[in-house]
């Protein structure tokens, strides 16, 4: 027993060095990948793209509703509200059994029209497709479907209808940036490799500020997970996506927002209904269809925040959120094994999906062993204390480090929150989320690796939302 307990330290021991160094050095990319690209891309770039309509391509932005009454119409006009020469907003109304559809047709003048309704890729049956009678909304299309039961079955309903070479894919409670569409379009244009997605910074829109669905003033989130996930969304998105997509490794365009080839995605199947992390899933499969065509291709992250989603605010929602991704990124090593360590798809098979299990997957499952390990050895009274407190220190001031990383890059990168001192609201949580908030996502992770094995029917479900703070201090009622 006691040579198990030594071989197991050793293993923590490596593997902590090896994550830490992965960690630091994706941290350095990134950090010198914003830096570049904010020298590179600038507004003048953005101008030009809504300046020169006929240079602009066509971009549909596509997104899915499951009883979403209460945010709707905010989130709506936030799409409309866009600032971008040729664009079209498509929601899809997924079986909701609320007043989301009424309340649109209510809003917006609907009525349903004849179209042409074509099965580009599979989804459950659409009911009918409605147009706006004011023209002001001319480039809304709403789709009225029987509930698929994932997001994925969703968004194929509105492929099957998306009339431009590019989509955005986005949840309903993302509110974008006005300028978003000719973000998302300028590396596509400035590449000569032809890029077929694009990601870029996503944040908390709990506490900002809203009207007519446009944020009006943003504010770090003043509830205590949300404001863990504002500091770990910048880690992830700003810092790590950044420093993936230096090395065209991104290994997923995040299913909250992201930009991809329309044509690229039907052409590899859309997206699968039956995945819990369709995504990552998504992502995957587009590269290995370029792969398999021989052809090359480029997935790029832009540094700017484009959009604002309402984050989990409670451990229940947080718990809802990471046991499907947890389900859905063991589900990816199962279906898509054949990629793994497999040189015909390049850097995806032998460095992206390598990381992903050993640093993504593991991560969680090594943390909860080594947990009753150390009770093991504390009841055996078998730790060294000196030994034990530096590692803890050491792995503590990593985490700290990496998150003052992300801020700093996003204070530098374009300074969002109205004062320095928010800053340091999010610099301060940071140095409880070792214990406050970390322990709970991974746990979450692990519990959904073993609902996924136990074999559960999941569908989608609707998120609690808060709502949007309308220029008051007082939030809406949250839904029961």
């Amino acid at each position: 027993m006691e040579n198990i307990i030594y071989f197991y330290q050793y293993v923590i021991f490596f593997y902590s060095i090896v994550i830490t160094l992965a960690y630091v050095s994706l941290a350095i990319i990134g950090y010198f990948n914003i830096n570049y690209k904010k020298s590179v891309y600038t507004e003048i770039e953005d101008d030009l793209v809504n300046n020169y309509p006929e240079e602009a391509p066509g971009i549909s932005v596509v997104t899915p509703a499951y009883n979403e009454d209460l945010i709707i119409i905010d989130s709506a006009h936030s799409l409309l509200n866009l600032q971008y020469p040729n664009f079209e907003v498509i929601i899809v109304n997924d079986g909701s059994t609320d007043n989301t559809l009424e309340t649109l047709i209510e809003e917006f003048d609907l009525q349903i029209v004849p179209f042409p309704y074509i099965d580009k890729v599979r989804c459950q049956p659409v009911r009918n497709i409605y147009k706006s009678t004011n023209p002001t909304y001319s480039n809304l299309t709403i789709v009225d479907k029987e509930n698929g039961g994932t997001k994925a079955d969703a968004m194929n309903a509105g492929l099957n209808i998306a009339k431009y070479d590019y989509f955005i894919n986005t949840d309903i409670d993302g509110l974008l940036d006005p300028n978003t569409l000719a973000k998302m379009i300028v590396p596509v244009l400035d590449s000569d490799v032809p890029v077929i997605a694009v990601g870029a910074t996503l944040r908390m829109v709990n506490s900002c500020e809203v009207d007519n669905g446009r944020i009006t003033r943003v504010r770090p989130p003043k509830r205590l997970i949300p404001v863990f996930q504002e500091t770990e969304y910048l880690r992830s998105y700003l810092v790590g996506k950044m420093g993936w997509s230096a090395l065209n490794t991104i290994p997923n365009v995040s299913g909250g927002f992201g930009l991809f080839d329309t044509n690229v995605v039907i052409s590899a199947g859309g997206y699968d209904p039956l995945s819990q992390a369709e995504d990552m899933d998504m992502t995957l499969r587009m590269i290995a269809f370029m792969r398999d065509s021989k052809r090359k291709y480029r997935i790029r992250q832009i540094a700017d925040t484009c959009c604002w989603t309402e984050g989990p605010s409670t451990l229940n929602l947080l718990y809802r959120q990471r046991t499907r991704w947890g389900r859905g990124l063991l589900q990816i090593f199962i279906v898509h094994r054949h990629f793994l360590f497999n040189p015909k798809y390049g850097r995806m098979g032998l460095f992206l999906l390598p990381y992903s299990l050993f640093f993504d997957f593991l991560a969680p499952i090594l943390t909860t062993v080594g947990f009753f390990m150390i009770i093991f050895l504390f009841l055996n009274n078998q730790i060294n204390y000196d030994t034990f407190w530096l590692l803890l220190l050491f792995v503590y001031l990593i985490g700290v480090s990496m998150s003052a990383v992300a801020i700093t890059a996003d204070l530098s990168n374009k300074k969002l929150y109205k004062n320095y001192s928010e800053y340091g609201r999010l610099i301060l949580f940071s140095l409880f989320e070792a214990v406050a908030y970390q322990p709970f996502n991974t746990i979450f992770y692990v519990i959904g690796y073993g609902q996924f094995l136990y074999n559960r029917d999941f569908e989608w479900k609707s998120m609690t939302r808060q709502g949007y703070i309308r220029n008051t201090d007082e939030e809406k009622t949250q839904i029961e």
